[in-house]
């Protein structure tokens, strides 16, 4: 943070002076009404002081992230939902997935696949999945890179959904590369 300049300092406060003495001489008539209304803007901007001052330590709990430790693992805390959510590199591009255990494999929406470069209207629907929304086509498709914090893996293999999904889903084809695989006090702990 910078230092505070001592002659900023009396400038903005006989600026603060001349408008304040501006608008007590402009309103006379109504000095409690703008005397609340003044109060009023105070406390909004104390608020705001405020927020942008813990900002950083409530980010956490509204938005919770993964984050990488000392020792290299990976944290991962559970989201509003319940669900645990990592954001992976594929070909250099944030997907953002649901770990889920009980999938197989790695499985990607369509609209995940066509951001990371694939074409899912060109890709070959062979294979079937059985999901809690019964059976859908997938197709099987290679993604060259694929990072997770530090950690990378080239040439992985995927399924492409071909059925509507709203998000991807990470499967055990990738989180079976972990040594260790822990949930404890609302945190997935994923260690290599």
């Amino acid at each position: 943070m910078e230092s505070i300049d001592p002659a900023r300092l009396v400038y903005l406060l006989i600026l603060g002076i001349a408008i304040a003495g501006y608008l007590i001489a402009d309103s006379r008539a109504s000095l409690g009404r703008m005397a609340r209304q003044a109060l009023a803007w105070g406390l909004i901007f104390v608020g705001v002081i405020a927020a942008y001052g813990l900002w950083k330590d409530i980010a956490p709990e509204l938005s919770p992230r993964q984050s990488l430790t000392r020792d290299g693992a990976i944290v991962v805390p559970r989201g509003p939902d319940g669900h645990f959510y990592l954001t992976l590199r594929l070909n250099d591009v944030p997907v953002r997935f649901v770990v889920d255990t009980g999938a197989t494999a790695v499985v990607l929406s369509r609209e995940d696949a066509r951001r990371i470069g694939l074409d899912p209207d060109r890709l070959v629907y062979a294979g079937r999945a059985s999901t809690a929304n019964g059976e859908v086509a997938t197709a099987t498709a290679r993604v060259e890179t694929v990072q997770l914090e530090n950690l990378a893996d080239r040439n992985m293999r995927v399924q492409v959904n071909g059925g509507e999904m709203e998000g991807s889903l990470l499967g055990m084809d990738y989180l079976r590369r972990f040594s260790r695989i822990e949930i404890a006090d609302d945190r997935l702990l994923l260690t290599r």
